[in-house]
């Protein structure tokens, strides 16, 4: 199996660094990735102590940094150790100053500025922790997304994921025994999104699940038929009310995530065009 030391380099937080990486290495089986990551590189002394654990490690080096001198001095000293050194923003930030005629701004960790889309994020994230799994029902007029769904459907880690994106998401369970409140039948402002999922990939991800909790991996909440009936239970609801549905049965949460923003997004214009 190909061993490989990839080292990222940040002069903030190194967020969008580790997205693109891990984006780029969904590409790649079979191989052992070893990443090393280095975020607030902001010194010169700093880089050099961060340098000595390269040269110990060396392998593929992965930047984003805006000091031109720290810059020049990570590449002198990688080609220096014969390793591979890759900006993997300059080809979108050269097309966009080509596009636009401006030059960039050479500041760390502008991307992450508290403007107003941080302070939206921060109220998304507090809002659909508040929302979790069918809690404060009252409120989910004010929510952006509702996701409905049968239990390990994904909807927690979903309405995560979308909070961090600055959208206010509610979700809640959808149980044969426990129907939901009338109040989700009746929202005007959300979009409500019904989430399935194959029945016996449900049953694998529920028993996994109680393996984790140290349960009996053999109940009732695992059964096939009664998953099965879950499921359509489920479906048969979304369907009546003409709810759209993603099947997330072979989608990672970031693929699910963006499939919800583009419905969202569909919704939104469908409403402003009614107007």
């Amino acid at each position: 199996m190909p061993r490989l030391h990839l080292h990222l380099l940040s002069d903030s937080t190194g967020e969008t660094l580790e997205m693109l990486a891990k984006a780029a290495l969904a590409q790649f089986e079979g191989s052992e990735v070893i990443r090393h990551f280095w975020p607030m590189v902001r010194s010169q002394q700093h880089l050099d102590r961060i340098m000595g654990e390269i040269g110990s490690n060396p392998g593929l080096v992965f930047f984003t940094l805006a000091n031109a001198e720290i810059r020049a001095r990570l590449e002198e000293r990688c080609l220096a150790l014969g390793l591979p050194v890759v900006p993997v923003l300059d080809a979108a930030v050269a097309a966009l100053k080509s596009a636009l005629g401006q030059h960039p701004k050479a500041r760390p960790g502008s991307q992450h500025t508290m403007d107003e889309a941080y302070f939206k994020r921060v109220e998304a994230i507090h809002y659909t922790i508040a929302h979790d799994d069918g809690v404060g029902w009252e409120n989910w007029e004010a929510a952006d997304i509702v996701l409905a769904g049968v239990s390990r459907s994904s909807k927690t880690p979903t309405s995560i994921y979308l909070a961090n994106r600055g959208y206010k998401v509610a979700n809640i369970p959808i149980v044969v025994e426990s129907p939901p409140p009338p109040a989700l039948f009746d929202l005007k402002h959300p979009l409500v999104i019904g989430l399935t999922t194959a029945p016996d990939r449900l049953v694998q991800v529920r028993r996994n699940r109680l393996l984790s909790l140290n349960q009996a991996p053999e109940t009732a909440y695992v059964d096939a038929d009664r998953v099965n009936r879950e499921v359509q239970y489920a479906r048969r609801m979304f369907a009546d009310n003409d709810w759209p549905v993603i099947d997330v049965t072979r989608r990672s949460i970031e693929e699910a995530a963006a499939a919800i923003i583009n419905l969202y997004n569909e919704f939104q214009s469908a409403r402003e065009a009614g107007q």
